[in-house]
């Protein structure tokens, strides 16, 4: 069954994310400061609200989980 992002919100996301990859595997996934530096959900959702591209790496990463 394919993923879909309808009805999950971007914290649930970067959760299930998290749960698999943890910050470091995300982090080499997705070089962006708040996965490398000092790694918090509060400061990566913040980021992530408002860098549309950053977003979009995200939810294509979620999209391409097993």
């Amino acid at each position: 069954m394919a993923r879909s992002l309808q009805g999950k919100t971007l914290e649930a996301i970067l959760t299930e994310l998290l749960e698999v990859y943890g910050w470091d595997g995300l982090a080499h996934r997705i070089a962006i400061q708040c996965f490398i530096n000092d790694p918090s959900i509060k400061s990566s959702l913040k980021f992530l609200r408002k860098t549309a591209w950053a977003r979009a790496k995200l939810e294509m990463l979620y999209l391409s989980l097993p």
